[in-house]
């Protein structure tokens, strides 16, 4: 079916007033030929009403609040529009006015049912989910929001609405208005699509939208690991005992180096994360914050000695607490100290974990995974690049397994 024209037009009902004075809005569905008439269950004071924009003026909370309501209604027979579009069959008027009957009080739209989802989110926060989770569907939600209100003019859209130019035009905007990067894109158009999908799955949405729109690539950027020489200057460093502060964040770092620990793990983890395995070694289990994904290590000699450096049983953790702004202020000045050239932060003591400490030591990737807690393996490829020692030894013994073949012309 080819539709020509479609319209929505409100108006008020100026014969009808209610007691208190006020005047019912009145809605006129158009489709091509046909007319349909309906009752919005709105009504307003005459004097606020602007029938060239079919809003109320001002911003009195009679206007506010009506408005909110009138953009519901539009939406909702928007949907109901494009669902009979969707169908390819005939339909009138009629038939536009009878399915948004029927679905205005059951009507979800995009953002308030991304609303829902957050506030399952913050019930969650501290069992299986991460306040850094959190933020990013409230970032997306409010450039989403922003979006929303650019190309409809209104402040949510309903399902039936999303294309795929939807999508394609919000990442353009994210990029280019917002002027966000390409990671941070991926990651909002990660959550939409998700929403997306929830809603199909809930029959919200009569269709899953999005779901085969591809992400761009995500931008893929090797870690920062020390090479071996800075890991020792660092390790080796004499540091005064009247800057304790110090001498402790350098503790804290080599801890990471030796178990790969981020800081917002080593600073919660405590004794109930320490086993014993059978053969007598000490291990360190924990779900790391980030992911809630589980990392395990057996813990280096090193690492051992550093945790019975601050054993105290009037703590639960095992390590005094630092702030993160401590840490980073510190690390700045260990960098100087050791006279250390290349970039340097805590997340450094990861990144050198996997490189140097598993490795160069010649630990399957597969392992070196677990110990991390990556949830899955190409994570860690990126993290455990290939150092020049490994490549040099790797050579050393394709020369040695070759040197014997001859070359066959």
């Amino acid at each position: 079916m080819k539709v020509e024209k479609f319209k929505v037009l409100l108006y008020l009902k100026k014969s009808g007033l209610d007691k208190s004075g006020k005047a019912p809005i009145m809605g006129r569905i158009t489709v091509n030929n046909s007319m349909a008439q309906f009752s919005s269950k709105l009504s307003c004071t005459p004097t606020l009403w602007n029938p060239r924009e079919s809003r109320l003026d001002g911003k009195s909370r009679e206007a506010v609040e009506t408005n909110q309501k009138i953009e519901k209604l539009l939406l909702a027979v928007h949907s109901a529009f494009d669902s009979l579009v969707e169908r390819k069959k005939p339909f009138d008027a009629e038939s536009v006015k009878n399915l948004y009957q029927g679905s205005m009080n059951s009507q979800t739209t995009l953002l308030a049912l991304l609303d829902r989802h957050m506030d399952e989110l913050r019930s969650r926060i501290g069992i299986d989910c991460a306040p850094t989770t959190l933020s990013g569907y409230v970032y997306t939600h409010r450039s989403l929001g922003k979006f929303i209100k650019k190309k409809f003019k209104t402040k949510d859209v309903a399902f039936g609405q999303l294309n795929e130019q939807f999508i394609r035009e919000y990442q353009d905007f994210v990029l280019g208005e917002l002027g966000y990067s390409l990671d941070t894109v991926r990651h909002y158009l990660a959550i939409l699509k998700k929403i997306c999908k929830l809603a199909f799955k809930e029959g919200i949405s009569e269709k899953f939208h999005f779901a085969y729109y591809k992400l761009p690539k995500q931008k893929i950027t090797t870690p920062k690991a020390l090479s071996r020489e800075s890991f020792e200057k660092i390790r080796d460093l004499d540091i005064p005992k009247n800057r304790p502060s110090t001498r402790f964040t350098r503790d804290l770092f080599l801890f990471a180096c030796y178990t790969g620990t981020a800081y917002a793990d080593v600073s919660r983890i405590t004794r109930e994360n320490l086993f014993t395995d059978e053969e007598g070694c000490l291990w360190l289990k924990y779900a790391r914050k980030k992911t809630d994904y589980r990392a395990r290590v057996k813990l280096l000699p090193e690492a051992i000695a550093l945790i019975e450096k601050y054993r105290d049983e009037s703590r639960e953790t095992l390590f005094p607490f630092q702030s993160a702004e401590q840490v980073k202020a510190n690390m700045k000045g260990l960098r100087v100290m050791a006279e250390i050239k290349e970039p340097m932060t805590y997340h450094s003591g990861r990144h050198s974990f996997a490189s140097l400490i598993t490795l160069e030591e010649g630990v399957p990737i597969e392992t070196i995974s677990r110990m991390l807690g990556h949830s899955n393996i190409q994570t860690t490829q990126i993290y455990a690049r290939v150092t020049p020692k490994k490549l040099f030894e790797d050579m050393d013994q394709l020369i040695e397994a070759t040197q014997d073949l001859k070359l066959i012309l």
